[in-house]
């Protein structure tokens, strides 16, 4: 199997060989345009912000590792509680204005904003990700998350000793019933026997789907009590509460996004973090800071699936080689997958 660390490397070859990749448009000579002297890249945060140990705090290691690379000059800014799209569009105009480029909107709640802010900005290079904006100046940084997912429950389904394993979403959205299909898929083709419990913590963002570590931790604890034995969250910040619920009742959980058995933050329950569903949100977002370095801007929709390492299934916990049977069921359904044979459900 492909060991996570590959994927970062993965993606600056992505931007280094410039896949699906154009010019950045324009030379128009708007007076809102931002300078061309570029002070480097920006990224504003989804819901949650960055200290979530998952999506944001990816973003945020991929932003790093371009200023250190290329000595960029770098900006982020959190969103704020009940915000609308036209604060998202200022936020991103502003960081435009000010001369950072790529200017990055990290989750699909800013696809309205960038779809508004990006044509007035045609020398900047946008990204977002988890959304498809059309742009000559954006690039849409998607990721198959519903790969990653099948290989979580393959897991699960090797680790479940009571044959219930549990799938908690922090909002009803299209984007994390990708995740709730995937890794459903991946259970029932591992096992037929294992029961799935999925809950949604709210139908919408502002209600805290995303950003609620204790309504994370009440549903994990009410799937708990149904016997669930394996946890898998796609709820942001609102996982740690599903981690913290199973940490407590000696339970697995499976991490999203990051690898969250080297959060810091959740170090306490690392024991019982068996693997984490990875995309490399991070690796995704250099490959765009190093294609405007090149003067070669990534544009139009890049993909990032298990073919190019773009999503995977981490491995740090030495617990997940003790597992009997989980490794190469996972390693088998990594390679049909890419080869075609496995066709993972999106919903």
């Amino acid at each position: 199997m492909r060991r996570i660390s590959k994927l970062t490397r993965v993606a600056v070859g992505v931007a280094s060989l410039g896949l699906v990749a154009t010019a950045c448009g324009g030379t128009s000579s708007d007076s809102g345009d931002s300078d061309s002297n570029d002070k480097g890249v920006a990224i504003a945060y989804d819901i949650g912000g960055k200290g979530d140990q998952s999506f944001n705090d990816a973003a945020y290691a991929g932003m790093v590792k371009a200023r250190d690379e290329f000595g960029y000059k770098t900006a982020d800014i959190e969103p704020t509680e009940g915000e609308t799209d036209a604060d998202k569009e200022q936020r991103l105009a502003s960081l435009a204005k000010q001369g950072y480029n790529p200017v990055i909107g990290v989750g699909f709640a800013y696809g309205p904003a960038m779809t508004a802010v990006a044509s007035k900005y045609p020398k900047t290079t946008f990204g977002i990700v988890d959304s498809v904006v059309e742009g000559k100046n954006v690039a849409s940084l998607v990721f198959a998350e519903e790969q990653a997912s099948y290989l979580a429950g393959v897991a699960a389904a090797k680790a479940t000793k009571t044959d219930v394993v549990g799938f908690v979403g922090g909002v009803d959205v299209p984007l994390i019933r990708k995740f709730e299909a995937g890794y459903k898929q991946g259970v029932q083709d591992t096992n037929s026997k294992v029961k799935v419990l999925s809950q949604y913590l709210t139908q919408t963002a502002e209600e805290g789907g995303f950003s609620s570590p204790d309504k994370g931790k009440a549903a994990a604890e009410g799937q708990i009590e149904k016997k669930a034995d394996v946890l898998y969250a796609a709820a942001g910040l609102s996982g740690q509460g599903v981690i913290e619920a199973a940490a407590k009742a000696k339970v697995w959980a499976i991490g999203v996004d990051s690898d969250q058995y080297k959060q810091a933050a959740l170090a306490p329950y690392k024991n019982y973090i068996l693997t984490s569903a990875l995309k490399d949100v991070g690796g995704a977002v250099y490959a765009l800071s190093k294609s405007v370095h090149d003067d070669k801007p990534l544009t139009g929709t890049q993909t990032f699936d298990l073919k190019v390492n773009g999503v995977g299934l981490s491995e740090s916990n030495p617990e997940y080689a003790k597992v009997a049977g989980l490794q190469d069921a996972v390693n088998k359904a990594e390679q049909e997958i890419i080869d075609g044979k496995i066709k993972v459900n999106t919903e």
